[in-house]
C-alpha cells in the first residue's frame, strides 16, 4: 500500500516559556513526548501536537479579521484541511508518524484577537496529534496519511 500525499508543510512554530509570542522556525525535531522546545514538551501526550490547516486562517480573513500565523497555537500550519479526518488517523509528515488523537478546543484567549474569533472557529481550530514515531519536520515537507 501506499501513503495519500494530500499537502505541504507550509510553516513551524514553537513556543517558549521565555517568549510569549510564536517563534517560527525552519524545521522541528519530535519525540514521544512532543516537539522538543515547545513549552508544551511532555505536558499532555495525546495533545502535543497542534496541526492547523490555511482553512481556519481564510475563514477568519474572510470576515475580514487580520491574523498572522501562529496565532491559533499551531506548530505545524499545511495546506490541507485535516479537520474531518476520523480520531485514529495516522499522518507521515517528515520522517514523523503522527496520529490524530483529538480536534483542538478554543481557548478563550483567542477572543483577545477578536471576540469573534472562537465562534468562528468553533470547529476548524486545528487537530491535536500525538508523536507515534519521532523525527524531524521541515516546512515545505510533504503530508501522507498512512493508508492502512
Amino acid at each position: 500500500m501506499t501513503d495519500k500525499n494530500v499537502g505541504k508543510v507550509l510553516e513551524l512554530f514553537i513556543s517558549t516559556k521565555e517568549n510569549s509570542k510564536r517563534i517560527n522556525k525552519s524545521a522541528i525535531n519530535l519525540d514521544d513526548f512532543g516537539v522538543i522546545g515547545d513549552k508544551f514538551y511532555n505536558k499532555q501526550i495525546n495533545r502535543s501536537v497542534l496541526i492547523t490547516s490555511t482553512h481556519s486562517y481564510e475563514l477568519i480573513k474572510s470576515y475580514d479579521i487580520d491574523m498572522p500565523l501562529g496565532s491559533l497555537g499551531e506548530n505545524i500550519f499545511i495546506d490541507y484541511n485535516p479537520y474531518n479526518l476520523p480520531i485514529g488517523t495516522q499522518l507521515k509528515i517528515g520522517s514523523t508518524l503522527l496520529e490524530i488523537s483529538q480536534n483542538c478546543t478554543i481557548c478563550t484567549h483567542l477572543s483577545a484577537i477578536d471576540k469573534r474569533v472562537p465562534k468562528l472557529i468553533k470547529n476548524d481550530r486545528g487537530i491535536f496529534a500525538k508523536v507515534i514515531k519521532g523525527g524531524e519536520i521541515s516546512k515545505e515537507d510533504f503530508v501522507y496519511i498512512v493508508e492502512a
